[in-house]
């Protein structure tokens, strides 16, 4: 038995630590625009705070059908159904990329009014424009650079989408200080000093990157499974209705969670632009540091489906309490990295500027959630892969 439990924990960590790695460096992109914003100015970072809580919103609709997506992936391939695998990949990018562009015309429309709920500071709102909007043109991209990821890895390729976006994340790091500044910090060579427009194209060329290099990969017959652009032209509103039902819990849940952060927002916003960049800060480590923890939830979850799929229900119960204990161990390091040096944390992203005591405190109150959020997170597996996701909203 116990040699059984260390095989399924060698194929759990197979799956999961590529995904976690690579949700690390998904979420490079919003902590390196945060270091290299940082050093702008406090409105900038604000201003990128205000937006990505709105994105944030918005990427309720790739919740909804990457959740869905994962399940049906993972069971059909499970199953050994590859003709059914390939159809609903292929409608889990027509469908995304469908809700996505509907949703980049929505944030262009409403980004103005939303901003001037925060804040009358028209720095901030210049910055925000400039960034916003550009980053809500290339919505559809991002989404579909997900779909890529979630195709390779519930086909059981799960170092590819790693390798995709940890060279993405590299080149967002190399130029955002290019495209940013007039002169690199801590250099003497000369940038484009676009200043947040420039953060805003380093990142959308940085997805555009990873989409592209995925989708030709899908294409090119090395991949598990071949996306046939013939099977893009169309919906199947059999497979599209699954793909927006079986998530939607899931998306309503991180609907709750948004709005919540909205109405904090709000609030945190009475104190002005400083708090608001602080909060900013304080959200995109926290967020950081869960990574581990929704790595192993989805790698996880494609087990699940993948074992549901073929029966072996025994082994999907054991898949998800070893993915519990496997996200306490890898989390606690990011645990006591928040509870012990917030204010180095802070400081580091704020141009080494000093940190209020309530925003060290804020950051400590994330490192004890982050306790709960490891364990749920593995917990979490069971749900999505067997695609009975109302238990969690």
């Amino acid at each position: 038995m116990l040699s059984q439990y260390k095989t399924m924990n060698r194929q759990i960590r197979a799956m999961s630590l590529p995904t976690m790695y690579g949700m690390l460096f998904t979420a490079l992109y919003d902590m390196v625009d945060m270091f290299w914003i940082g050093m702008l100015d406090k409105e900038a970072v604000a201003a990128i705070t205000i937006y990505l809580t709105l994105f944030l919103a918005l990427e309720i609709l790739n919740e909804v059908v990457g959740t869905s997506s994962v399940s049906l992936l993972s069971r059909s391939w499970g199953s050994g159904d590859i003709d059914l695998t390939r159809t609903i990949g292929e409608q889990t990018f027509v469908f995304k990329a469908l809700l996505g562009s509907l949703g980049a015309i929505v944030l262009i429309l409403v980004l103005p009014h939303f901003y001037r709920l925060y804040t009358d500071d028209a720095k901030v709102l210049s910055h925000g424009l400039q960034y916003g909007y550009l980053r809500s043109v290339f919505v559809p991209v991002f989404f579909s650079s997900y779909t890529v990821n979630t195709i390779l890895r519930s086909t059981g390729d799960a170092k590819t989408p790693m390798r995709l976006l940890l060279a993405s994340a590299v080149l967002n790091m190399v130029l955002d200080p290019i495209f940013m500044f007039s002169t690199i910090p801590a250099t003497s060579l000369k940038g484009l000093g676009w200043g947040m427009f420039g953060a805003a194209v380093a990142t959308c060329i940085s997805y555009s990157f990873a989409f592209i290099a995925g989708f030709w990969y899908l294409q090119s017959g090395k991949a598990p499974l071949t996306i046939r652009v013939k099977g893009l032209l169309h919906l199947d509103w059999t497979i599209d209705k699954k793909l927006l039902t079986i998530g939607l819990p899931s998306g309503i849940n991180m609907l709750l969670r948004s709005l919540i952060t909205i109405i904090f927002l709000k609030l945190v916003a009475l104190y002005g632009t400083v708090a608001i960049a602080a909060l900013g800060i304080a959200n995109r480590i926290y967020q950081f540091c869960g990574m581990p923890s929704n790595g192993l939830s989805m790698g996880s979850g494609i087990l699940v489906g993948q074992r549901l799929g073929a029966k072996q229900f025994k082994e999907a119960h054991d898949v998800t309490l070893l993915s519990s204990v496997n996200g306490l161990i890898f989390s606690l390091p990011f645990i006591l990295l928040l509870l012990l040096a917030p204010n180095q944390l802070l400081s580091l992203f704020l141009g080494g500027s000093s940190v209020s005591s309530e925003a060290a405190s804020l950051l400590r109150i994330y490192g004890l959630c982050l306790i709960f959020m490891s364990i749920s997170g593995g917990l979490g597996s069971a749900f999505f892969g067997s695609g009975h996701t109302r238990p969690i909203l």
